[in-house]
């Protein structure tokens, strides 16, 4: 979804009415405080309008009945749902411009000077994880610039790294699959047969020359080498819409978090996000919208049902492109009204630098 637009008095979502949409937006308030149901008392005691506490209890049973309010055990308290808390950020989130002092703190942190890209994307990580109190990503996709050099160097057990030199001096490595017992004089082949091709071609231009030649056999490369050179090929199309993600703040994903079963969800989460396909996705979702996009529990389709939350925005250069993606994730009772503007500013930023 886009950055939601504040909701003005009066305003509710078409579903519910005045009474409901006010209890259900301070439960879930509550919720993104203490992590605590809430019961009648209390809601009685907050509520910007007089509702007795068994007039409260009928509107809590009536939002638990349309499935937006759940009862943990056997608490006299209401916990939302995840169709709840979609609904409150859909309809009922509020929040205001980002303060002064923390677009100083975001600008700082990426636009310092004297760093390489990649400590400077890892800074603006660290950053989002502290200013929302949960993990804070950022994605960085694979450059696809003119490319001045590529080497390939064995690994043993038929494995061999792909040094990429850009025209700009980074340098970028891969580990591809090649032939058991390819001798060093291939993969010096297969390196020279590339790098006279390149002449400042980007990757993709260079993935289709090559693959033309091989396919008219119009090669003196011998047959391992062509092996190595297609692998390359292979594993450089399936990646084309990598990147580098990095991640800070994992241990805010622990807090409060002591069954096993939890445990284990998370520890799914980290592994999800160590794949390429995960990287893939995350752009996918990135480009869906122009804004923020809030993705709540299994909603992303990337983690299951790990009861985590994602605040996604596309990072766009000056130029309009797309560039990287900008993110936190946290426990489904993240403070969405705080990090939205927190991620939405951030990628902005970001993508200015990244353009």
């Amino acid at each position: 979804m886009d950055l939601p637009t504040p909701v003005s008095a009066g305003r509710q979502p078409p579903t519910l009415d005045t009474r409901s949409a006010a209890v259900l937006r301070e439960i879930v308030e509550q919720y993104v405080q203490t992590g605590e149901p809430v019961g009648s008392r209390t809601l009685s005691r907050r509520l910007p309008i007089a509702l007795s506490p068994a007039t409260i209890r009928n509107v809590m049973a009536d939002l638990t009945d349309a499935g937006l309010l759940f009862a943990p055990h056997t608490s006299a308290g209401r916990l939302p749902t995840e169709r709840g808390l979609r609904l409150f950020v859909d309809g009922l989130l509020q929040f205001g411009e980002l303060a002064e002092e923390d677009r100083e703190a975001i600008s700082g942190a990426v636009e310092a000077a004297g760093r390489s890209l990649e400590d400077t994307l890892a800074e603006a990580s660290i950053m989002l994880s502290g200013l929302s109190a949960a993990a804070g990503l950022v994605l960085a996709p694979k450059s696809d610039g003119a490319l001045r050099h590529i080497e390939f160097v064995a690994l043993g057990s038929g494995r061999a790294l792909v040094v990429l030199v850009g025209g700009d001096g980074h340098v970028e490595n891969r580990v591809i699959e090649i032939p058991p017992g390819v001798p060093p004089s291939s993969l010096q082949q297969a390196g020279n047969y590339l790098n006279a091709r390149l002449t400042n071609r980007p990757l993709a231009e260079l993935r289709r020359v090559v693959a033309d030649e091989i396919a008219a056999n119009r090669t003196e490369l011998d047959a391992l080498s062509s092996q190595v050179v297609e692998a390359g090929l292979a594993t450089w199309a399936n990646e084309s819409r990598g990147g580098s993600l990095i991640l800070r703040g994992q241990a805010r994903l622990l807090v409060d978090v002591n069954e096993a079963e939890k445990l284990a969800a998370i520890q799914m989460l980290f592994d999800r996000l160590d794949t390429q396909e995960t990287i893939i996705r995350l752009l996918d979702l990135a480009e869906r919208s122009d804004g923020v996009q809030i993705f709540i529990g299994a909603e992303s389709g990337l983690f299951g049902t790990t009861g985590v939350s994602m605040v996604v925005a596309p990072a766009r250069n000056t130029g309009g492109k797309i560039v990287g993606a900008i993110g936190v994730i946290g426990p489904t009772r993240i403070n969405y009204g705080r990090i939205i503007p927190v991620v939405d500013y951030t990628a902005r930023v970001v993508g200015r630098l990244l353009g």
